[in-house]
């Protein structure tokens, strides 16, 4: 005859681990945003300690650009979620370049670079801003005589990349990896997705629930790092045609790459251009669904929300900034 103690404590905790059952399955949507394990790194451009450090070196070296008062930092700030603080980024000769900084932040899971997609690699992507003549206005190969006037980068370079040396692919090769190291930490919603029911308020679950529902927000802002990579007209007023400008074909007009959501927080203004100020503001653009317009996307459909489905949606993005470890400056050869 079983013991009714040992029968009512059994009832008891299968009572409890039906409950807990319950409570993970009220949200199935956790595991779609999972964080990964291990950051990828492409064959022909594999990780190594020293070759981090190399391109962290570079990566905050002026001699890269012409009049050697600008470096990678200066647009994309790790000071700023890794992008700048200003609507549109300063180029060279102080003058205002026509889109904001994109962030560098979790780039190693990226598929092209830059708004309009221009770059297929981050290696490419390094390379643009160097050479660009409104940004640093350093044609490479003279980057690279710069370089070499300097024993301990011909030293660095001979170091990480053996015969080959100090090369424009390796400056490219090795700040791209530095990049790739550039991840966002655990966030609070990052705890809430592993368990943690008290890593996140009651607003921020709500919003969690519009950002996947009546929102659609998770229609284009997908995954671990809340973005599909593609590109898509979201309806904004301007002439920039984004994509469109790049290939030619009006279907691709006024279409920006999708932007990850990670540390949001950090990364004011917002948009392709910079003209929101804050989450809010992003928010309420989507409301009226944009301007009706050939290229609009299809995603795009008027959302009714009212004044607490805003407030509740930006608690939800405030849970999306981790807590990154401090960025020291590395010392540079001379």
């Amino acid at each position: 005859m079983l013991d009714k103690k040992f029968l009512g404590r059994t009832l008891y905790w299968l009572c409890i681990l039906l409950l807990l059952g319950t409570k993970v399955q009220a949200n199935p949507l956790k595991g779609q945003y999972k964080r990964p394990e291990s950051i990828p790194f492409p064959a022909d451009n594999p990780y190594s300690v020293e070759k981090a450090a190399l391109g962290k070196m570079l990566f905050f070296e002026p001699r890269l650009s012409k009049n050697r008062n600008m470096t990678c930092a200066t647009c994309h700030n790790p000071s700023f979620g890794w992008e700048d603080a200003t609507p549109t980024s300063i180029g060279a000769q102080n003058s205002n370049l026509d889109r904001h900084s994109p962030t560098i932040i979790n780039a190693a899971w990226g598929k092209t670079y830059f708004w309009d997609g221009r770059a297929a690699s981050l290696e490419d992507q390094a390379k643009g801003p160097i050479e660009s003549n409104v940004e640093m206005n350093l044609p490479m190969d003279v980057a690279v005589k710069r370089l070499a006037q300097v024993p301990s980068y011909q030293q660095w370079f001979t170091r990480v990349f053996g015969p080959s040396g100090l090369t424009g692919e390796n400056v490219t090769k090795a700040i791209a990896t530095f990049e790739r190291t550039v991840v966002s930490g655990q966030a609070p919603f990052d705890l809430w997705v592993e368990g943690d029911e008290n890593a996140i308020s009651a607003s921020a679950k709500r919003g969690f629930d519009l950002f996947n529902g009546k929102a659609a927000c998770a229609d284009c802002h997908t995954g671990w790092n809340f973005t599909d990579y593609a590109f898509h007209d979201i309806g904004l007023s301007g002439e920039d045609k984004g994509l469109g400008a790049r290939t030619g074909n009006s279907k691709d007009n006024f279409a920006f790459k999708t932007p990850s959501l990670r540390n949001i927080s950090q990364r004011a203004p917002y948009m392709h251009d910079g003209r929101f100020v804050d989450l809010k503001a992003v928010i309420a653009h989507y409301i009226p669904g944009g301007i009706r317009r050939p290229s609009l996307s299809n995603k795009m459909k008027p959302v009714p929300l009212t004044r607490q489905d805003i407030n509740d949606l930006e608690a939800f993005l405030l849970t999306l900034t981790g807590e990154d470890a401090a960025v020291s400056l590395p010392i540079l050869p001379y």
